[in-house]
């Protein structure tokens, strides 16, 4: 009789042909493969039975936050080394007679029987698509996690999107000093000044909010959809010494009012929004600048045919997202009206700010296991891994865009070149 691992093997090959893509460790302590491949195991046939169930993405997700799947070694690197040897193989059409084999094996190897329990913690939001109740559990879902889980995995800001290494391969040069470096291009690219008042769309724990009230003594309203997210930043702009130039309230996009903002700024809150809405978020943030009034968005960027997120994502870290091409999105915002005057992408910028964050990860594992239980860990560690290589591998970007609300003479006020935005810390 063949080992379980021989005829994991066999099936793999049935589907993916070639050289296997990983050496397979089973559950009978069996292995296949090449010696330096990925090292996969396999302790359980529940992880075929999760694939048969939900083919492709979602099941090997689930079969590796169940712990019926696990990988050797660095998560990242090895799903990099595995999907390259696919990709790099000729398209091959599969046989019947290929798929019937596939299935007897499948059935020999346990495959069939009662489907095993799925792993917790998968966001089921509900209500119409991008409603206000909908996106507040979305957003719940997500950033309501735990404010002690994000501070084990970010900076001292609690700055949870794309970095900015101005130093990179300097090990004296760390994830806060990247974050801090970002806020400070961001208040010099929106030109920030001492009295000025600015909206901060989706504020997450506070990063640029407190930073830019504390350096540049600008007035502040920040918006959050998270009850947790917007009780953490009253108290640290209260302990920070700022509360009295920060304002902080719980409202969906479609509900801030007021106008006349000098600036504002949307980081990496724009993939929340939804296509659909995405033409009214663009034209209430028109709407909220005054004339010559900057706006930043800092976005994620996707291939016109993969809008959202991917099925694991979708199900288990942030449903409903939407993303884009960036050149559409600079249509958009020019369609409401704003004069878009820079696009500058961030993406390897990404992939460094998420190792780091794998890294915290990992050098935390027993905290984060306590803090959030192990199923979470592990969907966490998979989650982290995929967006590092998604960024790396250019699957995905992100981009700074900024643009301006002319003056209906069309005078815009910005710089005759942007050489100040790049200037070191503390020229401006």
């Amino acid at each position: 009789m063949k080992s379980a691992a021989d005829s994991l093997a066999r099936l793999i090959g049935h589907i993916v042909p070639g050289p296997l893509p990983v050496r397979v460790h089973a559950w009978d302590g069996s292995r296949s493969g090449p010696a330096d491949a990925p090292l996969v195991t396999v302790r359980s046939p529940d992880a075929l039975r999760r694939l048969i169930r939900r083919p492709g993405e979602l099941g090997l997700a689930e079969a590796y936050i169940a712990g019926d799947l696990d990988v050797e070694g660095d998560l990242a690197d090895a799903l990099s080394r595995a999907g390259r040897t696919v990709r790099d193989r000729p398209a091959t059409r599969f046989r019947p007679a290929g798929l019937a084999a596939a299935a007897a094996l499948a059935v020999r190897l346990g495959a069939v029987g009662p489907p095993p329990p799925r792993p917790g913690g998968r966001a089921r939001p509900a209500g119409p698509l991008h409603s206000t109740s909908r996106d507040r559990a979305a957003i719940s879902h997500h950033y309501d996690l735990s404010n002690d889980f994000y501070a084990l995995l970010l900076d001292p800001s609690m700055a949870y999107s794309c970095a900015y290494w101005t130093r990179p391969g300097d090990p004296a040069y760390t994830l806060a000093d990247a974050q801090r470096d970002k806020l400070d291009l961001i208040c010099r690219k929106l030109a920030l000044r001492a009295g000025d008042r600015l909206l901060d769309v989706g504020c997450g724990w506070g990063s640029l909010t407190v930073h830019a009230a504390r350096e540049h003594r600008v007035r502040v309203t920040a918006v959050t959809l998270s009850r947790a997210q917007r009780d953490f930043v009253a108290e640290r702009a209260a302990r920070e010494g700022v509360d009295d130039l920060v304002d902080v309230t719980l409202r969906h996009w479609r509900h801030v009012d007021g106008a006349g903002y000098d600036a504002a700024a949307a980081v990496e809150m724009g993939e929340h929004v939804g296509a659909a809405e995405y033409p009214a978020f663009a034209a209430k943030l028109h709407g909220v600048l005054r004339p010559e009034g900057r706006l930043l968005v800092q976005q994620m960027s996707r291939g016109a045919h993969a809008p959202g997120g991917g099925s694991f994502i979708e199900t288990y870290i942030v449903p409903d997202m939407h993303m884009r091409p960036v050149g559409r999105t600079v249509d958009l915002l020019e369609d409401a009206g704003l004069e878009v005057r820079s696009a500058e992408s961030l993406r390897e910028h990404y992939t460094t700010t998420i190792d780091a964050w794998r890294a915290a990860l990992e050098d935390r594992w027993e905290e984060v296991r306590a803090l959030v239980g192990e199923t979470t860990g592990r969907v966490w560690r998979l989650y982290l891994a995929g967006a590092s290589l998604a960024f790396a591998e250019r699957r995905m970007g992100v981009d700074q865009i900024l643009a301006v609300r002319p003056t209906r003479e069309g005078a815009s006020a910005m710089p005759a070149t942007p050489v100040t935005w790049y200037a070191a810390r503390g020229a401006e």
